[in-house]
């Protein structure tokens, strides 16, 4: 099967701890630090090496936060393509209170992104892309890069390669067309997309039919954290229920649907199928600390709990 290939455009070194409480104006002694490779691409491509699929992530990297975050996705095996950018790779904060289990999480936003920069990752995608192999965008635009870069990436890839994109904002709404197999907004991401508010899951299914009946993405993946998702393409419409976990870390987690939702269609699973066991990974992930994402074992267990109905 041809490998995943994943782009991530800003990554993080991921960085994890928990403290009695979280309070101004007060030092707040850390403890269980953790460092992870982050960034949306990185992440899936974490996710899609533990299951087995052969996979390469290709991200940016600068200074010496991107030499860290090269060791921590090879610590894990993972294959990788680095384009080396001026500016310093970015860090991101998550801090876990005891006193009530909240977490707070700091996102940075990273080092510029110059045209030329962009250009050689779209070079590194087209040189990597083959036939019949996938090709998931995930995670925010880094400063300076233009709000068309992720259609920029849309456009460069030979034709066969499947497209799925994970982001937001501009980046998402310039991307949208023809050649963008799945796309998976949030609630939010899809009311800022179809521009009003959608109440209710009738509502997002209506927006998403929208989207796709006018090309704009063949297949339409919405999660809705705890809610589970819907998924819907021309030929179906699908809710799937998420199974009720106490969450240790909410960090990943769309990250580890994605992964294992583009996972099981380049399978040639049915979208029922896919998109059970997607759920189930976004769950599973819950159950790890820092950006630990989601344990084949824990993914397993939960697609027993996890309901797929028509939509």
């Amino acid at each position: 099967m041809p490998p995943i290939i994943t782009l991530t455009l800003n990554p993080a070194v991921d960085v994890s701890s928990r403290a009695a409480q979280v309070v101004p104006a007060h030092k707040l002694r850390c403890r269980d630090v953790r460092h992870d490779a982050g960034g949306g691409g990185i992440n899936v491509a974490r996710v899609l090496h533990r299951f087995g699929a052969e996979t390469r992530a290709v991200f940016t990297r600068g200074g010496p936060m991107g030499d860290l975050l090269e060791r921590l996705v090879a610590r894990e095996g993972v294959p990788f393509t680095a384009i080396d950018v001026a500016g310093d790779t970015r860090e991101d904060f998550t801090v876990t209170a005891d006193d009530n289990g909240a977490q707070y999480r700091f996102v940075l936003p990273g080092p510029e992104l110059s045209a030329p920069e962009l250009d050689a990752c779209l070079g590194a995608i087209s040189r990597i892309a083959i036939d019949g192999s996938y090709l998931v965008a995930s995670g925010s635009l880094p400063p300076g890069a233009p709000a068309d870069a992720y259609k920029r990436v849309r456009d460069v890839l030979p034709k066969g390669i499947s497209f799925a994109l994970d982001t937001s904002g501009q980046g998402l709404r310039h991307a949208l067309g023809r050649g963008l197999t799945l796309v998976k907004p949030s609630w939010r991401e899809l009311e800022q997309l179809a521009g009003e508010t959608l109440a209710d899951r009738a509502a997002l299914k209506r927006a998403a039919a929208r989207l796709i009946d006018r090309g704009d993405a063949e297949m339409i993946a919405v999660t809705l954290g705890e809610d589970g998702a819907l998924f819907m393409g021309k030929t179906f419409a699908l809710d799937a229920r998420a199974p009720i976990v106490e969450p240790i870390s909410t960090v990943g987690a769309g990250d580890s649907f994605l992964a294992i939702l583009v996972l099981s269609l380049s399978e040639c699973r049915s979208p029922e199928a896919a998109l059970k066991r997607a759920v189930a990974a976004g769950s599973a992930a819950l159950l790890s600390p820092g950006t630990g994402l989601c344990q084949s074992d824990q993914v397993d267990r939960l697609m027993k709990q996890v309901e797929v109905r028509e939509a």
